[in-house]
């Protein structure tokens, strides 16, 4: 029989990703754009690198990968892997709430889609 605590890490490792994107898109946003110059754009990208922020995402997605492995010594990967596409979900409504970005009807039926999708592979 299945533990239902064993999800803990699937739903460790989507928070985990998740918050890695969201705090990366906040402090790139807030770096402004890349410049054009090679020499900025290497002190541009370093600033990034030493941003705690930016460090932090880093440490989420190293975390989320050591959580990730103790969801594979509990679930087959073709049962698990498919939880993941509710990264998409997550972020995209983050993105929205966050950051303004759009969310038209496609988008919505495609994220209704991945959710089915989910659903049926998860079953599966």
């Amino acid at each position: 029989m299945l533990n239902y605590l064993n999800y803990l890490y699937i739903a460790l490792t989507i928070a985990l990703t998740v918050y890695g994107q969201v705090v990366l898109k906040m402090q790139v946003g807030a770096a402004g754009p890349l410049p054009a110059a090679g020499p900025d754009k290497l002190l541009f990208v370093l600033r990034l690198l030493l941003n705690p922020w930016v460090i932090s995402a880093f440490a989420a997605a190293f975390l989320a990968s050591v959580s990730w492995m103790g969801a594979m010594s509990k679930f087959q990967l073709s049962h698990a892997y498919p939880f993941m596409s509710l990264n998409f979900v997550i972020v995209m409504l983050l993105g929205s709430w966050l950051f303004n970005e759009p969310l038209s009807p496609m988008r919505l039926a495609g994220v209704a889609l991945i959710c089915l999708g989910t659903l049926v592979a998860a079953q599966g």
